[in-house]
Order: C-alpha cells, then sequence, then structure tokens
C-alpha cells in the first residue's frame, strides 16, 4: 500500500526556485569595498557568511543563509595573504556545491599567480594547478579581468570571461587629462607594442616605443640547459656555426644603451612613431620620426618634427597588466624625462605596488599612477597621493546580471582590439 501526492502538490514539488545570492569569500574588510558597490549596482544585498581564522590559522567558512537551487557568486579580492584568500573561495565554494546550489560562479577581478603561467627551469604552471583546484572545488564559471596571459583560460574546463579593463582607463584620459589630445602613447619595451598601438588608435594619437633588450632578473646561467653554450670554445662551436662580428650586434654610432641596477637596458637613441589615421581633429600625418630631445634643445630652421613632447603615457606591458615591482616604470619615466617630456602617467590594470613602490613612484618623475580597483590598495593610496583608482565595478555586475539572466556577453566586449 501507498500513498500518491495530489496534483497540486506535486506540481507545486517540482518548482524549482531560484534566485541570486551574492558572497564576499574575503575575512579582511578592507577588501570588501569592491563586493559593496557590486551588489548596490545589482541592487540586492550581500548573502550572510561568515568567514574568519582559527587560532591556528585554519580557514573556516560558514554559509548562513540557503543557497539550495540558486546562482551564487562569489567575490573574491586578492590581499596581500594570497594563499589564504585562495583557501578563503576554495572551501566557500566546496560548501556551496555541498549545498545544492544551482551554479557557482567565481568573481576573481585579479586571477592570483597568473606569473607563474610558463615552465621555467624545473618549477611548475601553479595557474594550471589553480584552474585544476577551483574547477575540483565545484566552480562551475569564472569571470575575471586581463588575465596575465590569455592562454591561461585553457587552464579552466569551464566557461571563462576574461573581461577588459581598457575602456575604463581610456575613459579617465579623455575625461580627467584635458589636454591629453597632445599627448604621446609610449611602450616601455618592443614587446608592448601591440598594446600601446592598440589604445593609440581608439585614442587617435601617435606611439613612440623605447627599443631595449629587457632582461629576466632570475639567471639561468646554472640551469645548464643553454643551446649553443654560452662559453665560446673552440670544441663547442664549429667556425662555420659563429655569428660574424658585423650581424652580432647594431653599429655604435646608431645604438647607444645604458643599463641599470635591475638590468632593464633602455635605448638612447631613437624612438619611431606610427602614422595615426586622418580625421578632422587629428593631423593627416605624422613626421617619420620624432626624436625624444632633452628641453634645453629646439628645432633647427631645416629640422624634422618637433623637438619636445608635451605629455606621455607610459603604458604596461602587453603580457604584464600587472605593477607591482615599479624599477622599470621608473627607468622609463627617466628616460622619457631627460627627453623633454613634462608629464608621464602609468596606466595598469591590477595595482598590487608591493614592498616600497609607494614610496619609490612618489620619489619618481611619474605624475600619477592610474589602475583600477580589482586589488584593494587603500594603504598604498595614503603612502603616495600619486596613485589614482578607476572603479571598474560597473562592468562587474553586469557580467553578473547577464550570466544569471542567461544574455549574451558580447556587449561587454564591444569596442575590444585583439591586442587588448
Amino acid at each position: 500500500m501507498f500513498c500518491v501526492a495530489p496534483p497540486e502538490l506535486e506540481t507545486k514539488m517540482n518548482i524549482t526556485k531560484g534566485g541570486l545570492v551574492l558572497f564576499s569569500a574575503n575575512s579582511n574588510s578592507s577588501c570588501m569595498e569592491l563586493s559593496k558597490k557590486i551588489a548596490e549596482r545589482l541592487g540586492v544585498e550581500m548573502g550572510k557568511v561568515q568567514v574568519y581564522q582559527e587560532p591556528n590559522r585554519e580557514t573556516r567558512v560558514q554559509i548562513q543563509e540557503s543557497v539550495r537551487g540558486k546562482d551564487v557568486f562569489i567575490i573574491q579580492t586578492v590581499s596581500k595573504d594570497v594563499n589564504t584568500t585562495i583557501m578563503e573561495l576554495l572551501i566557500m565554494v566546496y560548501a556551496c556545491k555541498t549545498s545544492c546550489a544551482k551554479s557557482i560562479i567565481g568573481v576573481i577581478p585579479y586571477f592570483p599567480y597568473s606569473k607563474q603561467c610558463k615552465m621555467r627551469k624545473r618549477g611548475s604552471i601553479v595557474s594550471k594547478l589553480l584552474a585544476s583546484m577551483m574547477c575540483k572545488a565545484g566552480l562551475t564559471h569564472l569571470i575575471t579581468m586581463d588575465l596575465h596571459q590569455k592562454e591561461i583560460q585553457g587552464f579552466f574546463n569551464i566557461p571563462v570571461d576574461n573581461l577588459r579593463a581598457s575602456p575604463f582607463l581610456l575613459q579617465y584620459i579623455q575625461e580627467e587629462i584635458p589636454d591629453y589630445r597632445n599627448a604621446v602613447i609610449v611602450a616601455k619595451s618592443p614587446a608592448s607594442a601591440k598594446r600601446a598601438q592598440s589604445f593609440a588608435e581608439r585614442l587617435r594619437l601617435g606611439i613612440a616605443v623605447i627599443h631595449g633588450e629587457a632582461q629576466d632578473a632570475e639567471s639561468d646561467l646554472v640551469d645548464g640547459r643553454h643551446s649553443p653554450p654560452m662559453v665560446r670554445s673552440v670544441a663547442a662551436i664549429h667556425p662555420s656555426l659563429e655569428i660574424p662580428s658585423e650581424c652580432a650586434a647594431p653599429p655604435a654610432a646608431f645604438l647607444k644603451q645604458t643599463e641599470n641596477q635591475n638590468r632593464v637596458v633602455t635605448t638612447e637613441l631613437l624612438v619611431p612613431v606610427l602614422k595615426a589615421t586622418a580625421s578632422p581633429s587629428f593631423p593627416a600625418a605624422w613626421p617619420e620620426e620624432v626624436r625624444l630631445r632633452k628641453p634645453t634643445e629646439r628645432k633647427g630652421a631645416q629640422g624634422r618634427g618637433p623637438a619636445t613632447m608635451l605629455s606621455v603615457y607610459v603604458k604596461m606591458e602587453r603580457q604584464d597588466d600587472i605593477i607591482d615591482d615599479v624599477d622599470s616604470f621608473l627607468a622609463a619615466a627617466e628616460t622619457l624625462k631627460e627627453r623633454g617630456a613634462y608629464k608621464i602617467f602609468v596606466m595598469a590594470t591590477h595595482g598590487l605596488l608591493s614592498s616600497d613602490a609607494p614610496r619609490l613612484i612618489e620619489e619618481s618623475a611619474i605624475d600619477e599612477v592610474v589602475v583600477t580597483n580589482t586589488i584593494p590598495h587603500e594603504i598604498q593610496k595614503l603612502q603616495c597621493p600619486k596613485i589614482k583608482t578607476v572603479d571598474i565595478s560597473m562592468i562587474l555586475s553586469e557580467a553578473i546580471r547577464r550570466i544569471h539572466n542567461g544574455e549574451s556577453m558580447s556587449y561587454l566586449f564591444r569596442n575590444i582590439g585583439l591586442d587588448d
């Protein structure tokens, strides 16, 4: 003998009432500012969750409301204690998974360990390890911004939306810098030329490149895997394979390099400028070459091009949207200052600004450092008034809304170049 539920009761039981729950996975109160801004834009309240550290430094997470059948969005900003931040995220994701959440979407504006995305020496690809851990914990979707390398998306077996901060940085230039039309976008190395060109085309400005050879701080001399060997010998290199001396390096008359204490080499001579598309408000052509001269130098009667640049915006390297160690930026700023640039702006997406970075920026020739609030840096701003913040909560909240409603994300990638 068994009982059959009435039809009306059976219908009610088959209905799954979904919803949106927004959690902040960070126990640090200073890192919850971005989460509150996103919640305000979405018109929802932050989910009730308790994240804290045990006396033995273990992380404990207690979700204090039901998430069954709901879309859970976990916002995690990276603090100085990166490893604790990761454990807070993983534990919360797993807690939502075991509580039968419909989907678990991680909102991680700055993806930690993103610099360790390549095999070096006898190390490991930590970004791949972290991606596997997030997927295994129960993450079903990831929203991030300006990954260190786009290829990191391939480390995940879940959908990844890699948003861009460039529209907000461009808007800052147009609204906060009155004379930006007289500026030149500068790439501090040839590797960053493509990204600088993308910014220059959208701002309809010229582009310059600081030539030089960037050397890694970590030397591979002890690795023992060089080919050909670093030490030249008759037995090691056949005479027919030697590089002719006239081809080994550019003539000294055309290239003069200086090396600073951080092994960043900058070029002393020429900075090429690419021509921009003609428009009513933009000159139809630029001189083929623009020399960055010292302020005391002036264009002669038969000279070509301007003698100095009015203002310069130093862009971060294409493969590095993070400003942490500022030594290379300071070296580039000094080079530009010596050649007549009277204002220098450094722009980056993620402002880690660790160690003595705020003090070095304050004492340098840089006028402003513009970063987004993907990482909290309120303490650094107190140490250095030159640091300015661009809010990107708008695009994150819109991404959350579209994913929850099942709408297309292509709108958020409009006017984004391939080199962004």
